[in-house]
């Protein structure tokens, strides 16, 4: 009872502080806009890396090739996501110089909600009941488990040996990603390269906050010139199994992924490494648990319930009822997912602001 009490009395004086700061909500409409950038930038990036395997002839599920990746940079439409995801970027962090994070986040988490509703009207498939409750879970738990980080997490400054643990614990991160991907990457589905990505992000973030700390505070020396190195090699992994994510998945499970498993990752790294959260009462780390079991659930649940998924999983030319083992022949009005996302783009967009129609340059 007392930690309710003290939980509510937390949340209300921060939620005061939002009226006595007009200057906060600016950060309320600059997240949304950043969410909205970040729905629209997953749709155009999945697109590409669609378009790109079709036209090549080759699946990028178990990992894009150099040459697709190359590919990818002469699609208008990758680059345009490309630039969109950049800006969502830019007006995350702008957010977080005017609004706390107790704000910010719950707003960012709405574009799973948004990329949900976009991709179901663009690729034709409703979300059901079982994907709903999945999405619930997902942003419900994750709006949980930032509220408590918010309200018990205080920063302090990051020392040296602290710095040297988390670049510790990312490389040995990447190296075990990277070893289980080499071993089993012909059998890894979007959920392994989603939580991959999702983990690499998470200490993306607490790097990318640690820079700006000691570049504000004239801290610029050896062991930052490492962040920043390890910083640039973690976007680059992170980047690398997200858009693998989009040829093994659709975008809406990517960003439900993202926006559950980064903040998760990188609160658990302010907790459990830089003692952020040192005073918090057993109340708060059980919270912290029952809130990120939930979102996981989430994500494995719609992983394994998205209509997408279920819908491409049924277009397997298996044998079925009594074909006597015969797999009957695709009927000629049957269509890929790709086939039919590019179509739906072009219905509800028919004249997007990028050139999609060149296809690639000759093939080798």
């Amino acid at each position: 009872m007392g930690f309710a009490e003290l939980a509510l009395d937390d949340l209300a004086d921060e939620l005061v502080g939002v009226f006595r700061d007009p200057a906060i909500l600016i950060g309320v409409p600059l997240a949304l806009l950043g969410a909205v950038f970040m729905s629209f930038g997953a749709q155009y990036q999945h697109r590409g890396v669609q378009k790109v395997e079709r036209l090549t002839h080759s699946s990028g599920g178990s990992g894009l090739t150099g040459g697709q990746l190359l590919n990818l940079l002469r699609r208008p439409s990758w680059v345009a996501g490309t630039l969109m995801l950049g800006l969502a970027i830019v007006c995350q962090l702008a957010a977080l110089s005017y609004a706390p994070i107790i704000l910010v986040q719950p707003v960012g988490a709405i574009s799973l909600v948004i990329t949900t509703l976009l991709n179901a009207r663009i690729s034709g498939h409703k979300p059901t009941g079982r994907s709903i409750t999945a999405i619930v879970l997902c942003v419900g738990g994750i709006l949980v488990f930032v509220t408590i980080a918010a309200l018990f997490a205080t920063e302090t400054p990051v020392s040296a040996q602290q710095l040297v643990t988390i670049l510790l614990i990312l490389a040995g991160v990447v190296v075990v990603l990277a070893g289980l991907w080499l071993w089993l990457r012909d059998r890894m589905g979007a959920l392994f390269y989603i939580i991959a990505a999702g983990i690499v992000y998470g200490f993306v973030a607490t790097l990318a906050k640690v820079v700006i700390n000691r570049i504000q505070n004239g801290d610029f020396e050896w062991l930052t010139v490492v962040c920043v190195v390890a910083l640039l090699a973690g976007t680059g992994v992170g980047a690398y199994f997200v858009q693998t994510a989009y040829a093994s998945g659709p975008p809406d499970l990517v960003i439900a992924g993202l926006t559950v498993i980064d903040p998760m990752v990188a609160i658990v790294i302010g907790l459990a490494v830089l003692n952020e959260a040192a005073g918090a009462p057993l109340g708060a780390y059980l919270g912290f648990g029952v809130a990120g079991a939930l979102a996981m659930v989430g994500v494995f649940q719609l992983a394994r319930h998205h209509p997408e998924v279920v819908s491409n999983s049924q277009e397997i030319p298996i044998p079925r009822g009594s074909t006597g083992g015969v797999v009957p022949p695709e009927p000629p009005t049957t269509k890929t997912g790709s086939v039919r996302l590019t179509e739906a783009v072009s219905r509800v967009w028919p004249d997007p602001p990028v050139d999609d129609s060149k296809e690639l340059g000759k093939r080798h």
